[in-house]
Order: structure tokens, then sequence, then C-alpha cells
């Protein structure tokens, strides 16, 4: 059997519903900056006291540790994305990485509620995983430029223009355009999953510019869709040079997101994940990650010998979590994700084939 047809035959696994769980009321807890907790964050700070001044610590502090000790009164998980705010990333998440990375570790937990902090479609990814658990996102306005430039229409439209070419989609897509591909994929593992099909023709949706780049990698052909990431985009060869021409010896990291011009001036592509590793196993001296500005904060203190060069394109999704939001979620336990069943099940059998590829 092809590698196609494997795919093709895949099952997706019945799932028994389940009444959802109710969940014991919570007071709101003190949020005043005390000795106890100035105490009890301060191995926490020590995370984040090169990117947070110390004046700011007594208002994130509280929150810190009201989300820790909620988290274990809700035996609650957090899954934070590396764009999340330093304050998130270090002091209050459990799991942090990539999509692939938050993807993946969202099968693997026993919590009974998973707190996203990232944007809707992640959380829809873990709901997708988890339908028996309850998962959480602080603000569902949290949302995705690439997530929205695609439907499930525009897939089966798709489909009909190229009949029997397999249909990849990126995991920044909607529950419903899930439901509608053959496999997902992410920024770290496209070019296995595009590979692991065994055939001569992929499309990868929607993302114009990644599809660009797997397409430079495999000798595959590629057909693509005109999503976009909006901060990815915004990066222009131009800004590049100037880091060049400021610093010949600075190293140049890249998101697959970012246009081909872009790319073509970096030292290094690949995804979030590979970027931190980049810098935690080589080492360079000065780095400009051409990536959301968070990235850098939140790997600055575990590569003390690095210096960071920061370009700030902000994504304004990411930036709706915040402390204060994550607080209200896990005391009323809002807001829930809810994915149709029929959906979920399909979506789930994409999402699944690629967590469980042996890449």
């Amino acid at each position: 059997m092809s590698p196609l047809a494997a795919l093709v035959a895949d099952v997706v696994r019945p799932r028994l519903s389940v009444e959802p769980r109710r969940f014991p009321p919570v007071a709101m807890p003190s949020l005043a900056w005390t000795p106890e907790v100035e105490a009890a964050t301060a191995h926490l700070y020590e995370r984040v006291k090169a990117v947070i001044p110390p004046v700011e610590w007594p208002f994130f502090a509280p929150y810190v540790k009201a989300i820790n000790e909620l988290k274990k009164v809700r035996n609650a998980v957090i899954l934070a994305h590396n764009y999340q705010t330093p304050e998130i990333y270090n002091c209050v998440a459990d799991v942090v990485g990539d999509s692939f990375q938050l993807a993946r570790e969202a099968t693997k937990t026993d919590a009974d509620v998973i707190v996203q902090c990232g944007v809707h479609f992640m959380a829809e990814t873990s709901k997708i995983l988890n339908p028996d658990k309850t998962v959480l996102i602080p603000d569902s306005r949290a949302g995705c430029s690439l997530a929205t430039s695609i439907t499930a229409a525009d897939v089966r439209e798709l489909r009909r223009k190229h009949p029997g070419v397999p249909v990849a989609v990126y995991v920044n897509t909607t529950a419903e355009v899930k439901a509608e591909a053959d496999i997902c994929l992410t920024s770290g593992n496209a070019v296995a999953v595009v590979e692991s099909l065994g055939v001569p023709e992929v499309m990868v949706l929607p993302d114009q510019y990644l599809a660009a780049w797997i397409a430079t990698q495999t000798k595959v052909k590629i057909i693509t869709w005109n999503g976009a990431c909006e901060v990815h985009e915004r990066f222009t060869a131009e800004e590049l040079r100037a880091y060049r021409e400021a610093d010949p010896d600075v190293t140049i990291l890249a998101h697959p997101e970012c246009p081909p011009e872009v790319l073509a001036e970096a030292d290094f592509t690949g995804s979030t994940a590979k970027l931190a590793d980049y810098v935690k196993n080589r080492s360079p001296k000065k780095v400009v990650l051409i990536t959301e500005c968070s990235m850098a904060d939140n790997i600055m203190s575990s590569s003390p010998n690095t210096e960071f060069v920061k370009p700030c394109n902000l994504c304004p999704h990411m930036k709706r979590i915040t402390l204060p939001k994550i607080l209200e979620s896990l005391v009323h336990m809002r807001e829930e994700i809810v994915v149709d069943p029929v959906i979920a099940d399909r979506a789930r059998a994409s999402v699944e084939r690629m967590v469980n590829l042996k890449i």
C-alpha cells in the first residue's frame, strides 16, 4: 500500500461523548503585593529580571502566585506559545513551545483543564486532541490572520480543481479547515510531512510564504493559497541588510512565514523551536530573530552569552493573553472552547496523522 493510500485508509477512532464537567466556584484571590508574595515568587523573578524591571514585578507577582496556586486547585495545565510575554512564558506556563510542540504535548497531559495561552486555533487543536477535557482560552478574540485567510469551502473548491492531490494544512487554521485536510503540518515539520505522503504533488495551505519555502526544500511540487501571517510579512529584505551593514558579524535567524526575499538574507530559517535551538546550541555572539519580538525576551535568560537585537513586530492576537485574563479564566472557567463533534472527529484525523508521524 502506498503512503497516500495508507493515509486515506486511516480510520478515525470513535469517541464517546461525556457530560461537561462542573467545577466548583472559587473566590478571586488577593492581588496585594506582600512580603509573602515577594518570597514565593522570587525564584521566578530571577528568570525574567533581564526583561522585566523591578518596579514592574510587584504588579505581575501577585497574579503569578495566584495562577500557580489555582492551577493545582483546578488540576489545570497552561500551554504557552513562544510568542507569549515573558511573565507568562517563564512564570506560569507548564509547557512552552511552537505550535507543533504544544499540539504534541496536549496529547500527553493528564490534567482536567488545559489553558491555552496562544491563539484560538491552538486552543481548538488542544480540544480536538482532548475531547474529554475542558479547554480554555483567556481571550477568545485572540485570532490569526492565517486562520481567517481560508475556509472549508475554499479547500473543497481546491480539491475540485486539483483532483487526487492530497491537502496538507498548516495548524494555523480553523477546525473546519482541518476537517477538510488529509494531514496537518507546522513550520517545524512541514518538509517531512509533505515528503511523508509519497506523492509528486501536494497542496500546502494557506500560508503562501511557508509553502514557497517548502518548495525550495523538496522536489515535491507545491500548490498553495494566498494567506500570510500579518506579523512575518511585515519584515523586509532591506531591514535585514541594514542589520548586516550595522554589524557584519550579526547572525540573522528567520521564520519561514517571512517572504522569500527576507529568507534569502537570513543565515538560517526555521520554526520558533528551531530558532531557539540554534541560539542555545551555537551560542552566536549577536542575533537578530526575524519573528514576533517576544521570542527574544523568552529565550534571553537561557542564552546569557548572546546579545539580541530585537526588531519589534508584535502579534496583536498573542498579546490579548495577559496574566489578569489567565487568572480570570481559571477563577470563572472561561472562555471554554467547544468544537462540533462531527467536525472535531474529522479534524482530529488530520492532526493525529501529523502528531503520530515518526519524524
